[in-house]
């Protein structure tokens, strides 16, 4: 049954931002995109009342718990950045928007923007930590848990290999090809 909501609940994500995206350029209802695209959130708190209360109605707790906390966290540490990298999007092709900002390629600049990256990655593997902590406690069985405990383990490593990656970025930057300069983008330009 968890499977099925996370299913749902991704599904439920991109229909609600191509709805919201649709309202705000197609149909010039700005108002109405922005309510749908404020919806987004409820479909987390959705997955994660039913989720408690499957666990409280004496669920075993298994690996499809644990996959929902981490589709949790993952939606609270890079949803907004993947609402607002569409919405710049949508709104250059649909609403006559300049184009938005490429990230960077080359350099320290690029080793910034996979730092951030990297940073909302850790934001939602501390929000899954922080849930399935919660659920192992609301379970209060340690013979019942170990599913749940080694979820924080598989978030930690994807955190820890994410973050050997953007760290990759610091020691070893792009260089830019032989006659291409190295320019930041609009909103690292503006911060130094």
């Amino acid at each position: 049954m968890i499977v099925a909501l996370i299913a749902a609940c991704e599904i439920g994500f991109w229909v609600l931002l191509a709805a919201g995206l649709a309202f705000r350029y197609l149909l010039r209802m700005r108002r109405t995109g922005l309510a749908l695209l404020l919806c987004e959130p409820l479909l987390e708190v959705v997955l994660l009342v039913v989720t408690a209360l499957d666990l409280k109605n004496g669920a075993e707790p298994n690996w499809t718990h644990g996959l929902a906390a981490l589709y949790i966290g993952y939606t609270v540490g890079h949803g907004h950045r993947t609402v607002q990298w569409l919405d710049g999007h949508a709104a250059h092709r649909l609403g006559g928007a300049p184009p938005p900002p490429k990230p960077p390629a080359y350099g320290m600049a690029r080793a910034r923007h996979e730092g951030r990256i990297w940073l909302g990655t850790l934001v939602g593997v501390a929000v899954a930590t922080v849930l399935l902590q919660l659920a192992i406690w609301y379970v209060d069985d340690p013979s019942r848990v170990t599913s749940l405990e080694s979820w924080r383990y598989v978030a930690w490593r994807a955190a820890g290999i994410h973050g050997l990656i953007a760290l990759s970025y610091w020691i070893w930057p792009r260089k830019a090809p032989a006659g291409e300069a190295e320019v930041a983008p609009e909103k690292e330009r503006v911060h130094r």
